[in-house]
């Protein structure tokens, strides 16, 4: 069976699509599988052995608008595949399977797809599943048969090659980080929107706090459109941070981070992975639901307060932004210290 998966487009989701990936593997170890993915997500999946290759989805270069769509759609048309399972919930991902001839095509019934898919899978009502979104995926596979029961999932893993690892380490001793310093690693935004950032001279109030301990060292993380958010931090610091944000690639996030060994940040990308690669850390929640999306590690203490209006799910707060002003930084820096009491230099 060759066999196509269409994978989610936001890097968090990507983490939490591993667990249906690999049971998907397991389930047709003969199988050829394709995952078809952004260009980002592909670089998170290097390695994993989800699949026997990953396709770029190159939605601002070479698939762009409708012709670069139709070409992706004969791209895929020529390599034959049998079956697409669309773990993505958008209409795009049952138009391109079904535009590329693919003859099982296999999703959840939304976004008006429907029409375009041969196995439409009625979405789970609320209480039939678990609610973090892990299952959610899991449950699509239950529901087409490619799984008997929902298997609990209490980690989630990222593999890391022991070249990268010493790439990493390398890349962050050029930066200026010290050996057998304690590193916190932060990551300060959330290319979902700005609703689910704490503030950036909270962020600082608390890492001024921890900088106090000794042998401590903070490390910003980003991409190139979140800079302002890790300068705002910068500023407010007692003493300059190692900053790296838009300095790295996608790619070499989960080895960078897991030569860290604290992770502090917001319901992001950048969690996710940092939980994959086994940092303990402290997670600020404000208008998302952390049983939904929690990171998905033992080794998480989540910060948040609970106003009326949250969980909203907005992009942008249109009030006060309640949710997330009324976490002090004293709260983080204690949660912060309690972890930081467990953790040791390599």
């Amino acid at each position: 069976m060759k066999l196509l998966i269409r994978v989610t487009n936001w890097v968090g989701d990507a983490i939490m699509a591993l667990p249906a990936l690999h049971t998907v593997r397991a389930r047709f170890p003969e199988a050829h599988i394709s995952v078809l993915a952004l260009p980002y997500v592909a670089q998170i999946y290097q390695g994993q052995d989800v699949a026997d290759e990953l396709i770029s989805y190159d939605r601002k270069g070479h698939h762009a608008g409708i012709r670069g769509r139709e070409k992706l759609a004969a791209e895929l048309k020529s390599r034959k595949f049998d079956t697409a399972l669309l773990l993505q919930n958008a209409f795009d991902a049952a138009w391109l399977a079904w535009r590329a001839g693919i003859p099982q095509r296999i999703g959840y019934n939304r976004d008006g797809r429907g029409l375009l898919l041969t196995k439409a899978i009625a979405l789970p009502k609320p209480g039939e599943t678990p609610t973090h979104e892990k299952y959610y995926y899991l449950e699509l596979l239950r529901r087409v048969g490619w799984l008997e029961t929902l298997p609990e999932v209490l980690e989630i893993s990222l593999r890391i090659a022991a070249e990268d690892a010493q790439h990493a380490e390398e890349k962050l001793r050029a930066a200026g980080a010290s050996r057998g310093a304690i590193r916190i690693a932060v990551g300060a935004g959330a290319s979902y929107g700005s609703a689910k950032c704490w503030p950036p001279a909270r962020f600082a109030q608390a890492l001024n706090r921890m900088q106090q301990e000794p042998n401590v060292e903070v490390i910003l993380f980003g991409t190139p459109g979140e800079r302002a958010v890790s300068s705002a931090i910068q500023a407010g610091l007692a003493r300059p941070a190692l900053d790296l944000t838009g300095k790295t690639e996608i790619a070499e996030l989960p080895a960078l981070l897991r030569c860290c060994h604290l992770f502090l940040g917001n319901d992001s990308g950048a969690m996710h992975v940092a939980a994959a690669v086994g940092l303990p850390m402290v997670a600020v929640f404000g208008p998302t639901d952390p049983f939904g999306t929690a990171p998905v590690t033992p080794r998480a203490t989540i910060v948040q307060e609970r106003p009326y209006c949250s969980p909203c799910f907005l992009r942008r707060c249109p009030t006060d932004h309640r949710c997330m002003t009324a976490i002090a930084p004293e709260r983080v820096g204690e949660s912060l210290l309690r972890v930081l009491a467990e953790v040791s230099p390599a």
